[in-house]
């Protein structure tokens, strides 16, 4: 098979650092032009699942400008540039929950829209983690920490209480893990 080719490319919005569009003009493999397809360019990204030392998993409850209601979510951050995920991961911890974990390990690294750019997501599980220090926090929205339980961590992924996928996903991968 062979790759498509980027001919072209024009920013059409630039609100760095959050969001960049551009519209490419892409040849397919049989020579034939396509152009202004859509390319979105936002920050890469990590997500963390935490266990405390005595099994509990750390999420919030919160509320987000794009999701109807309340949802349960996990840590996470933007990757700082020239900062290797793990070390963000490891920041986010401690900035969003105050704890920190000696113990980690990689759920994997997923493209999220590899068509239309977007990002990279960067998933952990950081496991026997322990509170050291109050949050520091610079989050919009309003937060609850909470501690739950393996089974109510189910539950909660089974009930749909948890609605972005890339939490959801990483939910699922860790506790296949831990």
């Amino acid at each position: 098979m062979k790759p498509w080719k980027t001919k072209a490319c024009q920013t059409v919005l630039d609100e760095q650092p959050w969001l960049v569009v551009e519209h490419h003009t892409v040849e397919l493999p049989d020579g034939q032009l396509i152009s202004d397809w859509p390319w979105i360019i936002t920050p890469d990204y990590v997500n963390v699942v935490a266990v405390t030392e005595d099994e509990r998993f750390l999420c919030f409850r919160q509320v987000k400008y794009g999701i109807e209601g309340a949802t349960l979510g996990i840590v996470g951050g933007y990757i700082n540039e020239g900062e290797a995920p793990l070390a963000a991961a490891q920041r986010e911890l401690l900035e969003e929950t105050g704890y920190e974990s000696a113990d980690w390990l990689s759920l994997g690294s997923y493209l999220v829209d590899p068509n239309r750019g977007i990002a990279t997501g960067h998933l952990f599980l950081a496991r026997q983690a322990r509170y050291v220090a109050p949050r520091n926090a610079d989050d919009l929205e309003e937060q609850e920490l909470l501690l739950l339980t393996r089974a109510q961590i189910e539950t909660a992924l089974e009930g749909g209480e948890i609605k972005v996928l890339a939490w959801a996903a990483a939910v699922a991968f860790a506790l296949r893990r831990s």
